[in-house]
């Protein structure tokens, strides 16, 4: 048996740093992983597909939220989906999962609000452990020790929930037994809570999201790839994400430091529209060089390029040289404050610095303001 093993796709998803149009392009992705995964299942031919919780964020989606991942899978009728509530979206009274058996459930996709165990096929049984509160102290998996199923059937797990080997506490919600596969005789555990793939054992594996959510995950936008014909499972991660998210550092001190950093984020990814960076930049610049930043980094250029741009300056400093506060203004008062407030940047505390620094900038642009109005 081949099945293809997923989690935590949370639609609708809000992303609070995001605009309007990088929001919509980040809940977009979230959609286009499900079909993403979807063509994996039918190319790899696994038509069971799990789903280990968490198909929404949050437990009152508006309507269209609702139904949106419903109108994906519905779209792969050769492929089963199997789906639990997970703690972002238990299966409360009256709540989220009471409203999506209310519109209809695609033929192909079977919601399982019940911890009972499941036939797959004449050989295969799914035990589900869907979670009824966002947190429990009880383990969700226990039940499955005691599952009754045909003698020398396979037993399949999908679970949502905290791993005790992640350094949890008995106070943890949702705790799962790290040896629940061993103890109830599972073949395989699929689980969901975890963003990024990891392996707690040969027969239980975290899918991870399909689609990144935060810069700090490692190993997230995959799907699971599950063959159970070998006495242990063979499990394969394929990519399924739209975007990439991640992390950079970077020093800069004059004008070609600023072109290496262009070239060197240019090379991150052939298409920088799909990716989001987090650029914590340090150093020291003059007012030219630090406009040739604001041109080709912060403003224009990669920003441009990019999904999205979470630029860090704090540690940027802004050091105009004698010649360019002499060429910025005649004005004698202005050039008298600029050389006070580069002196603070030199010599004073940091919150002092920083106020400094953000008034330079705002006198900067003033004086490019009324050269260009002299000009006029």
């Amino acid at each position: 048996m081949r099945l293809i093993h997923t989690s935590d796709w949370h639609v609708g998803k809000v992303f609070p740093f995001a605009g309007d149009g990088v929001m919509a392009l980040l809940q977009k992705a979230r959609l286009d992983a499900i079909a993403a995964i979807g063509k994996l299942a039918m190319a790899e031919h696994a038509p069971t597909i799990l789903v280990a919780g968490d198909i929404y964020d949050r437990q009152s989606p508006d309507a269209k939220t609702l139904a949106e991942p419903l109108e994906v899978m519905r779209r792969f009728p050769t492929v089963t989906w199997h789906l639990i509530p997970g703690n972002h979206d238990p299966d409360l009274p009256n709540g989220l999962w009471h409203r999506v058996q209310s519109i209809g459930l695609p033929d192909n996709v079977r919601c399982h609000r019940e911890a009972s165990a499941f036939s797959l096929d004449d050989r295969t049984w799914l035990l589900p452990a869907p979670l009824r509160q966002k947190h429990s102290l009880s383990d969700p998996t226990a039940w499955m020790d005691e599952a009754t199923t045909p003698e020398g059937c396979r037993r399949i797990g999908l679970a949502h929930g905290s791993i005790a080997d992640f350094g949890s506490s008995s106070k943890t919600p949702n705790l799962i037994m790290p040896d629940r596969a061993k103890r109830a005789g599972l073949a395989y555990l699929a689980l969901g809570d975890w963003h990024g793939t990891k392996a707690i054992g040969k027969q239980t594996w975290y899918s991870g999201t399909p689609e990144p959510d935060g810069f700090d995950q490692s190993d997230s936008g995959q799907a699971l790839l599950v063959d159970l014909e070998a006495r242990s499972p063979n499990v394969t991660p394929f990519p399924t994400a739209s975007h990439r998210w991640l992390k950079e550092k970077a020093t800069v001190q004059n004008a070609q430091d600023i072109y290496r950093l262009d070239h060197r984020l240019r090379d991150l990814e052939q298409d920088l529209s799909r990716l989001l960076l987090r650029l914590d930049i340090q150093g020291m610049l003059t007012l030219a060089d630090h406009d040739l930043f604001e041109r080709l980094i912060a403003e224009t250029g990669i920003k441009a390029a990019l999904a999205y741009l979470d630029l860090d300056r704090e540690h940027l400093i802004i050091r105009p040289t004698e010649d360019e506060l002499d060429q910025l203004t005649n004005d004698r008062v202005i050039q008298d404050t600029l050389r006070r407030l580069r002196a603070i940047v030199e010599q004073a505390s940091h919150a002092e610095q920083r106020a400094a620094l953000r008034a330079i900038r705002h006198l900067q642009l003033a004086c490019h303001r009324r050269q260009r109005e002299a000009a006029a």
